[in-house]
């Protein structure tokens, strides 16, 4: 579904961009406006517009704030936060050590926090203990009662934020009377940028000191725990899952399956034979060719580059032969929806291999381009999103989850 831009990965980013709408992320003027200023594919137009509407707007919400507009504040601060994000979006070319990477995530950070302090309801910045470091993130109240309720615990994706987390799930989840914890994970947010530490993929040990830290807070029903993985964090979510059977349910936006096969998918067959068998110099060489070219495969390659912690493209590649549910899935014990997307440009058809993977109780969820919600994560319709997964959620999560099967597909 193309969105202002023929090239592919500027039309899904600016949809992606342009949805946080609902939920104070955008105002479509503002897109509209931006994006009229970014030529098709000029790398250097996206974050010269982007970051200009970013200054702007964190501008304007500097002046509310201190003329004592508490609201119109806040909402500036919001889209300030989420235009700053996709302002850097495609800067991965060297990421490490980029002071300007680091300057427009870290002015992500900042609005976002400026917004929260200036929320009508509760929210906590938090750390949590994970092996020798400290995971930053968020936690949102319903409010500050002692009464426990459910617990939406967000886990970031292939280059998410803890902070799009607002957007992605949280404000809809606490208007349905879930808390959220949000957390950047390694190779994630803040983590990446600023500790510089990798993705792994036994996630078990990431989202369980999560888990173990969730569960110790005040106002957290500890048997109503809900796992949302939000695009690669799909499968982080569904990893953990399987070794670790404290949630009582499970939302994967969107199903995957076996992460690798989206290298598949864009790389020619032999040139994978020659990566998968050791080889780097011919392959890397092809690779980079073909990445000059397309700005999503030159996008994937360098953040996967960064994030996985692979020297080269082909290191990368190999490295992500370890992300697959082969021979775990069947271990997953907690009723998960699998949210599909008619035109995912990354990982179609991995929903439907997950779900025939697994034993647990599944609902395949489809979402098609003639509704508007078609693309990965469904971005730019997240109020259809959202009623799917909440009404499910509530379904499942009032009553005994593994006593009802949910296996139609909606």
């Amino acid at each position: 579904m193309g969105f202002l831009f023929r090239n592919e990965s500027f039309s899904f980013e600016a949809l992606r961009a342009a949805g946080a709408a609902p939920y104070d992320g955008a105002d479509l003027g503002e897109v509209l406006a931006t994006t009229r200023l970014i030529r098709e594919g000029d790398l250097d137009d996206w974050l010269r517009s982007w970051r200009v509407t970013a200054e702007r707007v964190h501008q304007l919400a500097r002046t509310s704030l201190a003329a004592g507009h508490r609201v119109s504040a806040r909402q500036a601060f919001l889209r300030a936060s989420n235009y700053y994000r996709t302002a850097e979006f495609f800067r991965r070319q060297n990421p490490i050590g980029d002071r300007l990477l680091l300057e427009l995530s870290r002015r992500s950070r900042e609005t976002f926090g400026e917004a929260i302090d200036l929320m009508d309801r509760p929210v906590e910045r938090i750390t949590i203990p994970y092996e020798d470091i400290e995971l930053p993130g968020y936690f949102f109240r319903v409010d500050d009662a002692p009464t426990p309720r459910p617990l939406v615990i967000y886990t970031n994706g292939y280059d998410s934020t803890a902070e799009e987390s607002w957007f992605a799930i949280a404000a809809a989840a606490l208007q349905r009377g879930y808390h959220v914890l949000a957390y950047d994970g390694p190779g994630q947010g803040a983590v990446i940028r600023e500790m510089r530490l990798p993705f792994r993929p036994d996630w078990e040990h990431v989202l369980g000191a999560v888990i173990d830290f969730a569960v110790t807070q005040p106002g957290v029903n500890p048997e109503a725990i809900a796992q949302f993985g939000y695009s690669m964090g799909a499968y982080l979510v569904a990893r953990s899952a399987a070794f670790d059977h404290r949630s009582a349910a499970l939302v994967l936006d969107d199903g995957i399956f076996d992460l690798h096969q989206a290298y598949r998918n864009a790389i020619p067959a032999p040139v994978m034979k020659w990566i998968l068998a050791g080889r780097s110099a011919l392959p890397n060489r092809l690779m980079a060719l073909k990445a000059r070219a397309q700005t999503q495969i030159r996008w994937g390659l360098d953040n996967g580059v960064w994030t996985m912690g692979g020297p080269t493209y082909a290191d990368f590649i190999r490295r992500t032969t370890a992300y697959t549910l082969e021979g775990l899935a069947d271990r997953i014990t907690a009723p998960t929806l699998i949210l599909d997307a008619e035109d995912d440009q990354f990982l179609a058809g991995q929903p439907e291999v997950l779900q025939r993977a697994m034993t647990a109780p599944t609902t395949l969820a489809r979402f098609t381009t003639a509704e508007g919600s078609g693309e990965h994560c469904h971005v730019g319709s997240p109020l259809r999103a959202h009623q799917v997964i909440f009404d499910w959620l509530d379904d499942t999560m009032s009553h005994d989850c593994h006593d009802q099967p949910h296996l139609a597909d909606l």
